[in-house]
């Protein structure tokens, strides 16, 4: 066996606790903050004097996890925030809600943007794009109809 989970998807952010405070709309949980930093951290990034801020958030499934970090030093390099949805690189962290509509309203008070429209995919899913703070790309998807379970969501083993 190669790998034995996902643990985790990270997001730089200027703004830490816009971030935290939307993402806790979402209906994640916020698992703890810390600062980061020193030798082991400047080797594992490769970045010399890194310091960074992080939170760190947990679905309610418990199953998965979004690091949010803001980079003290050395400053930010790039800045993803106007890229189109077909850019290269990192593309959106997608999450399962119970009601899209509803969902929307909520982020929306929160500055989140419609990308394009929501739309449904067969009689599985509804689907859309979202900008949330600093841009970032979210994918939201309600899941239509009685599916058991997310081994398959396409059918391909039946």
């Amino acid at each position: 066996m190669t790998v034995k989970r996902m643990d985790n998807v990270g997001i730089v952010v200027e703004d830490i606790d816009a971030a935290i405070e939307f993402f806790t709309d979402l209906g994640l949980d916020l698992e703890g903050r810390a600062h980061v930093g020193g030798d082991w951290a400047d080797r594992v990034t490769g970045l010399r004097g890194m310091r960074v801020e992080i939170a760190m958030m947990r679905t309610p499934d418990g199953h998965s996890r979004l690091e949010l970090s803001r980079f003290l030093a050395p400053p930010v390099a790039a800045d993803h925030r106007g890229a189109p949805v077909n850019a290269l690189g990192y593309l959106r962290v997608m999450f399962t809600v119970e009601d899209i509509d509803d969902t929307l309203v909520r982020l929306g008070k929160r500055g989140a943007k419609l990308v394009g429209e929501v739309a449904r995919y067969e009689n599985m899913y509804r689907l859309c794009y979202i900008r949330g703070p600093e841009g970032i790309l979210i994918g939201l998807a309600q899941q239509l109809g009685q599916q058991a379970s997310r081994e398959d969501p396409l059918g391909r083993d039946r």
